[in-house]
């Protein structure tokens, strides 16, 4: 038998020692944190903004990040973005933020998070994909439709099967009015799904959409050319008439054409075009023609207009009608209709030219001058 030495006890003297300083530490420890007041305590009437400064309870992340404002927030982003992470990773965390915004409806910080995830060149082209179909998604709803057309093409060339690249460029065309296109992107995407509601949704309110705009279309073809035929009519009714028409001036900018197409000078309304009193001249259903005319009172700066002034009409006519009540203006009570004279200007030379009241405006439009 081998003899051992004895091991001393582990309770000894020496650690009961050891034990009690320890414990009479921990006390005095405890005394001294009861007699104190926690510093980092929430106050009772302000715990609601203190708390929203804890990044784990805030409600809404500041616009701005200022280290000596928020430090537990910078440390945080600093974290998150880091730059020495493999680029993948950084293009994921800048898509997720970026999805964030765009469910609080921050478009504009949604695209900003989402361009920066593109910086990123990551190597996966179904991620780039989501980046540039999201970023799209954003740019729709701030109605930049070019940019949102632009980020969904380029997706499908990373990822030509990606739906939602597909069923937001539809859409794109759809609201800039491209009709054929974005029934030509549905197809190409129920080809996917042919299930999809938004592509059949879509596609429907296209085609209509192109139907009523080729219906307009020709109606305005029609239009036009039931405009051309009446202009050609009034011309012919015109020239039957002998009467001359004062051949419009150059516009401002333009050169004279040396050959001058044969048109309607200075005749607005009716087969041309409209102004505020309606046609200058028309021709009724019996070939006989109407016209504006405007009456100078040139001793008190008065006018008159007669919209309809048929050329079988007589000027004493009108002005039996236009005079049977003195005008205010005409305070000497000096324009009574038979005490009238008429007459017409020549703008070329500068000259009067008296007319006949008893005359019809066919008559004074077929003067000599």
């Amino acid at each position: 038998m081998e003899a051992q030495p004895q091991s001393p006890a582990r309770d000894g003297p020496g650690e009961q020692g050891g034990q009690q300083e320890e414990e009479d530490a921990m006390d005095a420890f405890l005394d001294k944190f009861r007699s104190q007041t926690y510093r980092g305590r929430l106050h009772e009437d302000t715990w609601e903004q203190e708390l929203d400064k804890i990044p784990m309870f805030m409600k809404k992340a500041p616009a701005e990040i200022n280290p000596q404002e928020n430090p537990d927030l910078a440390c945080l982003q600093s974290l998150i973005f880091d730059d020495e992470r493999p680029p993948e990773e950084q293009a994921k965390t800048y898509k997720d933020e970026g999805n964030d915004y765009f469910k609080d409806k921050d478009y504009k910080k949604a695209v900003a998070s989402y361009t920066e995830g593109l910086k990123k060149k990551c190597t996966e082209p179904g991620l780039n994909a989501v980046l540039l179909t999201n970023r799209a998604a954003a740019h729709f709803h701030m109605g930049n439709l070019r940019s949102a057309l632009n980020d969904v093409t380029a997706a499908r060339k990373l990822k030509p099967d990606h739906l939602k690249a597909i069923i937001r460029g539809a859409m794109c065309h759809l609201e800039l009015k491209n009709f054929s296109e974005a029934m030509s992107w549905c197809d190409e995407g129920l080809r996917l799904d042919s299930k999809e509601k938004k592509l059949l949704d879509t596609r429907a309110k296209a085609d209509k959409l192109k139907r009523a705009e080729q219906r307009d279309i020709r109606k305005a073809q029609m239009s036009q050319r039931k405009a051309e035929a009446q202009k050609e009519a009034l011309l012919r009714a015109i020239q039957a008439r002998n009467i001359r028409l004062q051949p419009p001036g150059p516009r401002r900018g333009e050169e004279e054409e040396e050959e001058e197409e044969e048109e309607l000078p200075n005749l607005p309304g009716g087969p041309g075009s409209q102004n505020a009193l309606g046609p200058r001249v028309s021709l009724d259903g019996e070939g006989r023609l109407s016209w504006l005319t405007l009456v100078l009172y040139p001793e008190y700066g008065q006018v008159d207009f007669i919209s309809d002034f048929h050329e079988e009409s007589r000027f004493m006519d009108h002005f039996m009608a236009m005079f049977e009540e003195p005008p205010s203006w005409d305070v000497e009570r000096k324009y009574r209709p038979a005490h009238l004279e008429l007459f017409f200007e020549e703008e070329a030379q500068q000259e009067v030219h008296q007319l006949d009241p008893k005359s019809t405006l066919l008559e004074a439009l077929q003067h000599p001058r």
